[in-house]
């Protein structure tokens, strides 16, 4: 799960933008954000440590929405509510995973006034 002890309050790290690629170039294997073309070591780590800290916080706050929406389809007073087990299907998670994105999704739901600072 993505950091559950991080304070919602708290300022995110502003990443690189991740900028789509031309389907042409997206379909060549050696192609990767045009970091291949970079000739100068220095100026290649800085790029693709930019691209894997926007890669993380995307990761992070994509399972936060995953979570949020696990715990909002497990619901009880949705007349269309699913199990954990239904969850765990359509996300292709385990079902214990899926408990556990459920009651995380719940807490952020909450704003995380129950998680720990």
């Amino acid at each position: 799960m993505a950091e559950p002890e991080r304070p919602r309050t708290e300022q995110r790290m502003r990443p690189a933008p991740l900028l789509f690629e031309p389907a042409e170039a997206a379909s060549d294997p050696e192609h990767f954000f045009d970091l291949e073309s970079i000739e100068d070591p220095r100026e290649l780590l800085d790029r693709a440590t930019e691209l894997t800290h926007a890669f993380r916080a995307a990761t992070d706050r994509s399972v936060e929405f995953q979570a949020m929406a696990a715990a909002q389809l497990a619901d009880p007073r949705r007349f269309d509510r699913l199990t954990p087990a239904g969850i765990a299907e359509r996300a292709e998670w385990t079902e214990d995973y899926a408990k556990k994105m459920v009651e995380f999704g719940r807490d952020l739901l909450r704003g995380g006034a129950d998680r720990q600072a």
